[in-house]
């Protein structure tokens, strides 16, 4: 029996007798009547043809473990079926250093050409009613943007965030799948852009590059929720480790069997239904558009040829020709047929190559039938496994299922693959069909193709190596190769056979980022996964794609939440690129979820460096509000962006100027400064630490004579502080004293309250003091009327003098009194705590407060003697003397020689008017 005559292996019902037409066809005949079809309506073409899912994976069997995943229609590259020599789109990465790739690059040929509405239109046609008003407008207005694609899918990265929060806690594989629907709408309004868009243009390209790596994200989470849905299932279902088939079981059963107690067999053919599942969105509904003319007979052309030359009718050139039309008679008597039927032939074959490839088995016996080669249909039928429901009895009698003679339909295809006087695709056909890899791989293109090829002939493997252990398999298939009997495959090897392949394209596609991820989630390898995460961060001289980042950050949440994930260090250094990015988006309201998964410490300072750039009042409320919903530590958020700001500081305390001048400007740093405390009195519970945090920022200002900017900080604590902080402590069920460190913030508080104030008061005094009356002056040689003019200019001034006097009375006492509750502090002087039991020493502060005394305290004494000495009170200008030396205050500690020194001057000059007015140096009456 010739290997190729399948008559005898298959069931009789699906051999149909071939209908002999006369017609001749002719080439552009049949390109007329395809573009024809092309234009035909979805209903005509449902109507004839009943789309079906025959495949050889035998996902009937196994419904349980596969999950249900749906498809969106995708991107038919025309490339692929119609033999161009154009490459599909897609990131390539250029080689780095070492070797390395790790930027994605944009070949803008083959977007322009690939991605155009003219290779899409019968796709995602224009004119479709999916195209409803709504999109029409949105889409124009995201094809007005400078980057359509980003900006068009800028809303997943809160949608992912939502999607996180809703279902992470209840179904993480709900999630995956929320994950993968969210892609796939992406890529649908995508593809429509991309279909309005005009070729070559530069932002276009952008927006194919996101939509190839959204198309790439969508399948990810496919695999993930596949694969991982299995292995849990698999980790929670041991009791059905070790079942066994029964001695006389059929080989469904004992297939079924396997693939309950084999996860490897059951994985691999996840891999293998989730490849096919990625073809199939990529093919969309091209099959029902593809019409051949022949409807019932096929070879037509050859057929008139030798009916013609039966007849002598037929002149011109004489060719041979196969001189019979049984399928086997080209091989048989190895005679070509037409040309035209030869390329129908060789298209016809890819097209069904193609259709197994996306595990549509049964749609390509439908292809065969309707072009007339039913024995074609029969073939691909014969690889169902054998399955007699009848063999243990009943009542009922059952239909036989499956190929009683699969072992030996299974040689011939192994033949026919092996044979070159077939098509390649043909060849191929059978090759996937026997698990013929070495005949399979020549045919695939991609690295999908390529994985696709081993899995699948590692199932096949497995699965007739069961067959063999159990004996249910006949002697036929001794006839095959015994590499392939006894091959041991195994995840690993799949992937080192393809790192070692020759074919260029497929070893680019094998660094691509997301077939690294699908590679290492295939091979439940999470280290490996972090280790390429890291490497990528490491080595990446531009950023990484925003949607790969975001990618990225949520399938270590995916693992993190499964307790599959290890290698800290990573995780915290693709969040921290993660949070950045964030950043630089403005996505203000997700970065406190994702700082919440960093380690408490590092979340602190991260999100305190996101809120130093944050000036607005009602953002800055939004973001404490988002930080402590993510269930951050709000208090030392705010405690940290205070204290990074106030380190931007390097100056020094020095002395300034004794000049009662205007204060030194305030810069934009000041600015920062005093903007910053807002942080701390949004929450009442801050209290204390915003006294803090104010009093160290205004330490810094008052020594470098900025009162205006510590009045500012100052004005920013709310004036009930003091007693929030008292009752805050008492709710606490507190009977002892505030904490010392509490205690000492408050004092300086009130220290640097009674300093501003004093300053307040001298600044008010000293303009009025410069603002006194001019008494009016009578030209020598006046008349009368400048007599009468000056009479009336002297009772004014003498009643402006006297409101003035009263005022600068009024203003003299205050800032005396001011300036006296400077010097004479209570309870041990100005800018000194009283309590010492502090639970940690700061001794920054120390110095600062001790550095504030030597700088203010002098300060206050010569404004308070400039005070006295111009309000002629010359006798209390000296006694300042007994008050600066006195050891109950101990002002003296404060003044350096020099200033000690200049005081004394002034007293001097004070004295000195007191001995003008007949008194002694020290202000008292001279004894006679």
């Amino acid at each position: 029996m010739n290997v190729t005559d399948f008559s005898a292996l298959v069931p009789s019902e699906n051999m149909l007798s071939p209908v002999i037409r006369d017609v001749e066809v002719t080439r552009s005949a049949r390109r007329h009547t395809l573009r024809q079809k092309g234009h035909a309506s979805a209903n005509e073409t449902s109507s004839s043809v009943t789309p079906g899912k025959g495949r050889l994976s035998l996902r009937s069997l196994r419904q349980p473990l596969t999950p249900v995943t749906g498809s969106a229609g995708g991107l038919f590259d025309f490339s692929e079926i119609m033999g161009t020599s154009g490459r599909s789109p897609r990131f390539v990465q250029t080689p780095g250093l070492g070797g390395s790739s790790s930027v994605f690059n944009l070949d803008e040929n083959d977007w322009t050409t690939t991605l155009t509405p003219q290779h899409l239109g019968s796709f995602c046609p224009t004119d479709s009613p999916s195209f409803t008003e709504d999109m029409t407008t949105t889409t124009a207005f995201i094809l007005k943007e400078d980057d359509p694609g980003e900006a068009a899918s800028v809303k997943l990265f809160p949608e992912f965030l939502m999607m996180f929060l809703k279902l992470s806690s209840t179904s993480l594989f709900d999630l995956v799948d929320e994950y993968e629907n969210a892609c796939r709408n992406q890529v649908t309004l995508l593809k429509k852009i991309v279909t309005r868009a005009t070729p070559g243009q530069q932002k276009f390209s952008k927006t194919a590059s996101v939509l190839w790596l959204l198309q790439q994200e969508m399948v990810t989470w496919r695999l993930i929720a596949s694969l991982y849905r299995d292995r849990i299932q698999s980790a929670l279902g041991e009791e059905s480790m070790f079942e066994v088939a029964p001695p006389n079981a059929t080989e469904k059963i004992i297939m079924e069997k396997l693939f309950q107690r084999d996860s490897t067999v059951r994985q691999s053919q996840l891999v293998v239904d989730w490849l096919e599942d990625i073809a199939k969105d990529d093919i969309g509904d091209f099959a029902e558009k593809i019409e051949f003319y022949a409807k019932s007979v096929y070879w037509d052309n050859t057929l008139h040829t030798l009916k013609q030359r039966r007849m002598n009718a037929f002149t011109g050139f004489s060719r041979p020709l196969v001189s019979e039309l049984d399928p086997d008679a080209p091989i048989r008597q190895k005679m070509p047929l037409m040309d035209l039927d030869r390329e129908d032939d060789n298209r016809l074959l890819k097209y069904l190559f193609t259709l197994i490839r996306a595990g549509m088995t049964d749609e390509a016996q439908r292809l065969c039938k309707r072009c007339g080669q039913a024995w074609r249909a029969a073939t691909l039928e014969g690889w169902k496994l054998y399955h007699d429901p009848n063999i243990n009895g009943g009542s009922e009698l059952k239909p036989v299922e499956g190929n009683p003679n699969r072992c030996i339909w299974k040689v011939c295809c192994w033949r026919m693959a092996e044979d070159e006087q077939f098509n390649r695709y043909e060849r191929a056909i059978y090759a996937a069909l026997s698990g013929n890899l070495k005949q399979l791989l020549p045919v695939c293109d991609t690295w999908e193709d390529a994985v696709w090829s081993y899995f699948r002939v590692m199932v096949d493997t497995l699965v007739e190596q069961e067959m063999w252990a159990s004996g249910a398999s006949m002697g036929e298939l001794e006839k095959l190769p015994r590499e392939y009997l006894e091959a041991n495959w195994t995840f690993e090897k799949v992937f080192d056979e393809l790192k070692a392949t020759d074919r260029k394209r497929i070893l680019e596609e094998n660094q691509e980022h997301y077939h690294v991820v699908q590679r290492c989630i295939i091979l439940g390898d999470i280290d490996g996964l972090l280790d390429e995460f890291s490497e990528w961060l490491a080595r990446s001289q531009s950023p990484l794609p925003a949607h790969l980042l975001r990618f990225m950050t949520h399938v270590m949440l995916f693992f993190q939440s499964l307790g599959l994930q290890s290698k800290e260090d990573v995780t915290i250094e693709v969040l921290k690129k993660y949070i950045q990015l964030l950043i630089c988006e403005n996505q203000s309201s997700l970065i406190a979820f994702y700082v919440s998964h960093l380690p408490q410490d590092l979340g602190i300072h991260q999100y305190a460096a996101f809120l130093e750039a944050v000036t607005e009042l009602d953002e800055r409320k939004h973001c404490l509000k988002m930080a402590k919903d993510a269930g951050l530590n709000v208090a030392a958020v705010t405690k940290t962006v205070v204290e990074n700001i106030c380190k931007r500081d390097v100056g020094t305390f020095t002395h300034h100027d004794l000049s009662p001048s205007l204060d030194s400007v305030t810069t934009e740093e000041d600015r920062m400064k005093i903007d910053v405390i807002d942080w701390l009195v949004f929450d009442p519970t801050q209290r204390a630490e915003a006294l803090k945090q104010s009093n160290a920022i205004m330490r810094k200002f008052l020594a470098s004579k900025k009162h205006e900017a510590a009045k500012e900080i100052f004005k920013k604590i709310p004036q009930d502080s003091i007693a929030v902080i008292y009752k805050q402590w008492e709710e606490q069920g507190m009977d002892s004293s505030l904490p010392a460190e509490d205690d000492n913030a408050i004092r300086e508080h009130l220290c640097i309250r009674a300093y501003l104030d004093a300053h307040e008061s001298f600044n008010e005094w000293f303009k009025h003091m410069n603002s006194k009356p001019q008494k009016p002056s009578l030209p020598a040689q006046a008349g009368f009327k400048e007599k009468v003019a000056h009479e009336h200019k002297e009772k004014k001034y003498e009643v402006d003098y006297d409101i003035w006097k009263g005022h600068l009375d009024a203003l003299t006492a205050e800032v005396k009194e001011r300036i006296y509750n400077v010097l004479l502090f209570i309870d041990g002087g100005w800018m000194v705590d009283v309590r010492e039991d502090l639970e940690e020493d700061d001794h920054e502060r120390s110095l600062q407060m001790i550095s504030l005394r030597k700088l203010c305290l002098p300060t206050m004494c010569f404004l308070l003697h400039t005070v006295l000495h111009n309000t002629e009170q010359y006798q209390e200008c000296l006694r300042l003397a007994d008050l600066i030396s006195s050891e109950q205050h101990c002002l003296y500690k404060a003044f350096s020689k020099e200033e000690l020194r200049k005081l004394l001057c002034k007293l001097r000059e004070s004295s000195l008017l007191l001995l003008d007015q007949d008194l002694d140096p020290l202000g008292y009456e001279l004894q006679s």
